[in-house]
């Protein structure tokens, strides 16, 4: 009898199996799940609440004075002429720190060589910061933009001047160490970040959790974001006479960041000898063991063995990495992208290149400082604005939109043509608002190029590195999110934030951490990258501050605050 019940009951579920499958009719289980997800969520968001605090750093703190990239003692370097503040002082005896002051006034990127700094260390900031984490222990330029978008997304006062502090931190940089620097470190005085300063200044200015700054303080803000600008617009950004911009590093060999990784030169030679078929010049033939003379030589064609470690390392079976490459990885490294084959095999040719990104960065920079303008009551400044604005614009659309792909591309202006490389910063300019509601439905029609099933990856090229498919990253997947907004692509938005923020939260149930990437084919944290850096930190501040973001929009999307358009329809 038993058996008989057994079976029958074995019939029934095949049977209501097979209903399900052929949509006979459907089963709710919609309870259960929505509440496992209130609650995974509610957990997750309060992770992210809680690393405010616990990526945070100040001047008075030994944890932030650590540098997990070089192997160097702490070294805290104060602006010259700057006595030592209490607090550092107090640090200095807790922390077994070194203060030190710069040797002389920077007032612009240049004014001082890495050279001049034979101990690496951190360059004083006034305000408390958030740093990304992990082997990231220091404020960077455009991580602290999504940071910031996070820090405002919560809504009250404390993480609201948390924000504020930073945004004035990056001023001091300006006044004291002569631009925003990569980061708040010596061996970055040669460049600088993608310009999220109007931005993150826009939104410490319009959405403040207590008293909103004052005209003053925005008066402030716009003479130091035109100190920016002029860096950015100076002959060294210049990529060529096309009027836009390139990025470019200052310095020369490799960077001393990449002692913890000093491998990676090595490991770019050994690729580009398995690939002799891929013609770069990025190489020449020099001895493994070059005498004094030789040395001498090198310096000139490649890098300066005596001046740099990780130099004398970068040599594989009788070639090394030519003077031009270095320069170019330095610039590579300014983009933020590092490391990805846009601009060549690991992108050994950046500074050949007016990229889509910092055009459109740019361009958006621009508009804000006629919006800050006219705010201040300063209408030829304003008007003066708008023109360069719309003068990018006209550039851009002339070297950078490619009308038979319909995406905007990057530009080499030194071999004066478009790359064919598809990279997710092709929406970069609805991010702007530069692009043209056709050539953002055109651009629409490119997401199936990137588009998988844990979000946006960065490219539909897997060349092994971090910054290429399959990897997808918090600060790209949200430009291109916000900007598919701006243009009323709300079924779009709400997919893909959907899918990232889902990727996010479900490898934060597998192991209780935010990582700075993810694999978006696979869905995993568990990354796996050929060469370059090889880890996936965990943190995440900009990943924290995007997933807030994609929370805040998806909740408004289903309460209807966000309705589809017409051309969702």
């Amino acid at each position: 009898m038993f058996q008989a019940k057994s079976s029958l009951k074995q019939t029934i579920r095949r049977y209501i199996a097979l209903l399900v499958s052929i949509g006979f009719f459907t089963i709710n289980t919609n309870a259960q799940p929505k509440d496992h997800n209130h609650d995974a969520n509610a957990k997750i968001l309060a992770y992210i609440a809680n690393g405010w605090n616990s990526l945070s750093r100040s001047m008075s703190e030994c944890k932030s004075l650590v540098d997990p990239k070089v192997t160097t003692a702490p070294v805290l370097y104060l602006p010259y002429g700057m006595a030592t503040p209490p607090a550092v002082a107090s640090a200095h005896r807790q922390c077994d720190l070194e203060v030190r002051n710069l040797p002389r006034k920077i007032a612009h990127l240049g004014d001082i060589r890495v050279n001049e700094i034979p101990m690496e260390g951190l360059l004083y900031l006034p305000n408390r910061y958030v740093v990304p984490g992990g082997r990231f222990n220091e404020m960077y330029g455009w991580d602290s933009y999504f940071i910031i978008l996070g820090l405002i997304e919560e809504r009250n006062k404390t993480e609201a001047e948390l924000a504020k502090g930073m945004v004035e931190n990056f001023f001091y940089e300006i006044e004291n160490y002569g631009a925003i620097l990569n980061a708040n470190r010596t061996y970055f005085f040669t460049r600088s970040q993608p310009p999220f300063l109007t931005s993150m200044i826009r939104e410490v200015y319009e959405h403040p959790a207590g008293q909103r700054p004052t005209k003053a303080w925005l008066a402030k803000a716009y003479g130091y974001a035109q100190r920016d600008y002029e860096l950015w617009t100076s002959p060294i950004h210049r990529a060529g006479d096309t009027g836009l911009t390139r990025y470019y590093d200052i310095g020369e060999g490799p960077v001393p960041e990449m002692a913890d990784d000093s491998d990676y030169y090595a490991d770019v030679i050994r690729w580009l000898l398995a690939h002799p078929d891929i013609h770069t010049g990025y190489l020449i033939e020099a001895p493994d063991d070059p005498s004094a003379a030789q040395a001498i030589s090198l310096a000139k064609l490649s890098c300066d063995i005596s001046a740099s470690k990780i130099c004398a390392r970068a040599h594989v079976e009788g070639h090394r990495l030519t003077a031009d490459f270095y320069r170019n990885d330095r610039a590579m490294r300014e983009s933020g992208f590092d490391i990805s084959f846009r601009f060549g095999p690991f992108s050994g040719s950046t500074g050949d290149f007016a990229p889509v990104c910092l055009n459109s960065l740019l361009y958006k920079y621009e508009r804000d400082m006629a919006h800050f303008a006219t705010l201040l009551l300063r209408p030829a400044e304003a008007a003066e604005w708008n023109r360069r604005a719309a003068a990018r614009r006209d550039a851009i659309n002339k070297y950078l939109w490619n009308p038979t792909q319909e995406m905007f591309d990057d530009y080499d202006f030194v071999k004066q043509r478009q790359s064919a490389y598809k990279y997710l910063t092709t929406f970069y300019p609805l991010w702007a608002g530069l692009a043209t509601k056709r050539q953002a439905a055109a651009l629409r029609n490119h997401l199936s190029d990137f588009e998988h099933d844990g979000g946006l990856a960065m490219s539909d090229t897997n060349s092994g590195t971090q910054w290429d498919l399959p990897f997808g990253w918090a600060p790209t997947n949200w430009l291109a999110i916000k900007g598919l907004l701006q243009y009323g692509f709300t079924r779009d938005v709400s997919r893909i934030a959907r899918k990232f923020s889902q990727t996010i939260l479900q490898n934060f149930l597998n192991d209780a951490t935010i990582r700075e990437k993810y694999n978006v084919v696979s869905g995993s944290a568990n990354v796996a990258v050929a060469t370059g850096y090889k880890s996936n930190v965990v943190g995440f501040g900009w990943t924290n501050g995007v997933y807030l973001q994609m929370h805040q929009l998806l909740t408004a999307r289903s309460k209807g605050k966000i309705s589809t358009s017409k051309q969702d329809r």
